[in-house]
């Protein structure tokens, strides 16, 4: 009995599909790698475009005070003051606002130390342009180049 005995080969059985959430898991993930590779790119271009525009807003707001200063000096060396008189007061208005916000002013800390000085003059020099005194353009003139110092550094 001599049986000739072979092995037989083994037999693999066919890959089976993966399941069906492992594939979605997959897929989501995939996704989300891609997503994110969108993102980034995206989100440091936002953050630099958010920086910019605050920066800007701020040199804004700078220059938006010295004009009001600015045009009343003009106005007033025209001879106008009432328009002359509404700058200064929009000026000072503005000017106090920035220094009541304190830290988050746009004006540094020593800006600030700087601009209190002037603030001292606001009732007198309105009172000038309400009176139409030809002495408040000179007073102008100098509050305009104490503000400019100030703010240029």
């Amino acid at each position: 009995m001599s049986e000739n005995v072979q092995p037989e080969p083994v037999r693999r059985q066919p890959a089976t599909p993966r399941p069906l959430i492992q594939r979605i898991m997959i897929y989501a993930g995939v996704l989300l790698i891609v997503f994110l590779l969108g993102l980034v790119p995206m989100w440091l271009k936002a953050r630099s475009a958010t920086n910019s525009l605050a920066e800007t807003e701020h040199q804004l707001i700078l220059a938006k005070m010295q004009n009001n200063i600015a045009s009343a000096v003009i106005d007033t060396r025209r001879g106008e003051y009432e328009p002359a008189r509404q700058a200064v007061s929009q000026f000072f208005t503005s000017l106090s606002a920035e220094l009541n916000k304190a830290d988050d002013s746009n004006f540094t800390q020593a800006q600030r130390q700087g601009i209190q000085p002037l603030l001292a003059g606001r009732d007198e020099v309105i009172t000038l342009l309400a009176r139409s005194d030809p002495a408040s353009a000179d007073r102008l003139t100098d509050l305009y180049v104490a503000y400019r110092k100030i703010v240029s550094g």
